[in-house]
């Protein structure tokens, strides 16, 4: 490839190499897998503090090809509704949709950031949010967040986490907001269809994306990939759809891979009483509830 063949190749790519990101990150591959699917699009991100952001590097270099505003981190929707008000009273002279996302941690979208977040959904505003979810705060040392699920260990919680994880697409769907959605970067074209379903969309649209950490997880980085398919084939993090808060769709039922496997491979539920057997009934019940918002009989 010649350098203008190189040169427009780190155009297209929305995470440049060379950033900083530790291997096996979960949210490098889903950047990477958000920037495919945008292709052609125009779009600018806002993000909060979190590794997201870091991702960035020292000014006045940045690792991402668009245009990157760096919010407090409460407020990144609230920013980002700024950016699409801004957008409304400066049509771009080509006419061409310019699309605002939000791409955020568990930590600003469970936690810190879910007053503004709530706000930005109740008041319908016309952007994307997408928080890759690697259920801690693995940017400040992984701590717990309310993402974090039960008996999982972390820097705040070494015996383990006493509470479950918070359902943050059901208390989304709840605002009746024209979108919600799960993403897997173990179902790329899924992942696609779904983003590409949401740029046709008005309105607030929300995401959920399941992003491996390996520090957080004591997990090896070569194995991101697959520890997020377990999750999917067991039914741990279910890959479905929710339009106007009210329609439900499963887009991947599980196919009875043992929810262990999961959890075996995480050195964050080593050393604990994980009761395997508890987790599947919770699993199984959520899938059957799931399968009947969506008008799935059952079996």
């Amino acid at each position: 490839m010649n350098d203008a063949g190189k040169a427009d190749a780190l155009t297209d790519c929305l995470l440049r190499p060379g950033n900083t990101n530790c291997g096996g990150c979960g949210m490098s591959t889903g950047l990477t897998m958000l920037g495919r699917a945008l292709a052609g699009e125009h779009y600018s991100l806002v993000i909060p503090a979190c590794c997201g952001i870091v991702t960035a590097g020292a000014f006045p270099t940045t690792a991402y090809s668009v245009p990157v505003l760096a919010s407090t981190f409460a407020s990144s929707p609230a920013f980002a509704s700024g950016v699409a008000a801004v957008n409304e009273l400066n049509p771009d002279r080509a006419e061409r949709r310019r699309h605002v996302i939000c791409w955020a941690g568990d930590g600003g979208t469970y936690d810190i950031g879910i007053a503004t977040l709530s706000a930005a959904a109740e008041r319908n505003e016309n952007l994307i949010y997408i928080c890759y979810d690697n259920e801690i705060y693995g940017n400040t040392g992984g701590q717990r967040s309310s993402a974090t699920p039960a008996t999982a260990k972390t820097t705040t919680t070494p015996w383990g986490k006493g509470e479950n994880k918070k359902e943050i697409v059901e208390i989304m769907a709840a605002h009746r907001i024209p979108y919600a959605a799960t993403l897997s970067i173990a179902h790329p074209e899924d992942f696609q269809n779904k983003i590409r379903k949401a740029l046709d969309m008005e309105g607030f649209r929300f995401f959920l994306l399941h992003a491996p950490c390996p520090t957080g997880w004591k997990t090896e980085p070569a194995e991101s990939i697959e520890l997020v398919s377990l999750a999917v084939r067991s039914g741990v993090f279910p890959l479905y759809e929710v339009f106007n808060g009210v329609k439900y769709r499963v887009n991947a039922e599980p196919d009875g891979t043992d929810a262990g496997d999961y959890y075996r491979k995480q050195r964050r539920f080593g050393g604990q009483d994980v009761d395997l057997r508890a987790v599947q009934s919770a699993v199984g019940k959520r899938c059957a509830r799931l399968n009947a918002l969506a008008g799935i009989p059952e079996v």
